[in-house]
């Protein structure tokens, strides 16, 4: 019966450590790949918007900080640009306003801003396919870019209607 015993442990230790597929999937790392062919190009500001936005600092930080964003070669760069993009975003959404920009549909489009920021942060530290979040970043940062040409464009009179 201890022979038995002794050749069933042998037996089974031998399966056991054999190498081959033993229906566990090992987890590997997916490589993150950044192509910027497909960011589509940052979208033009109104003359007069551009008059009034080029003292607004902490807006031209963040201008900055988004071009480099075409710029970025490879995983650790979006890394660098996308935390560069959070500290210059909290600045400029704790900053004075400029007057006429100083309105909710500025603020909100910051707000979209600020989440396409962080879904592309998490994307990176997870390991998951970039390009979507990113691609999702520059057009919500085009709409932020075109919402101050709407409001330079619809000057309302507001006095007009609180009046009446």
């Amino acid at each position: 019966m201890g022979k038995i015993f002794f050749f069933g442990a042998i037996f089974l230790l031998v399966i056991s450590c054999k190498d081959g597929n033993t229906g566990v999937v090992n987890e590997q790392e997916q490589e993150v790949v950044f192509s910027l062919k497909n960011l589509p190009k940052k979208a033009g500001i109104n003359p007069e918007a551009k008059e009034v936005l080029k003292d607004w600092v902490e807006f031209n930080a963040l201008e900055n900080s988004f071009d480099a964003l075409y710029k970025v070669n490879d995983k650790e760069g979006l890394t660098l640009v996308i935390e560069d993009l959070i500290e210059k975003q909290k600045l400029l959404e704790a900053s004075a306003f400029p007057e006429d920009f100083n309105v909710p549909q500025i603020k909100s489009r910051l707000k979209v801003i600020k989440t396409a920021i962080l879904k592309t942060k998490f994307s990176l530290e997870y390991g998951v396919d970039t390009e979507e979040p990113t691609t999702a970043l520059a057009k919500a940062y085009n709409a932020f870019r075109n919402q101050f040409t709407v409001i330079v464009n619809s000057r309302l009179d507001t006095t007009i209607i609180f009046n009446e």
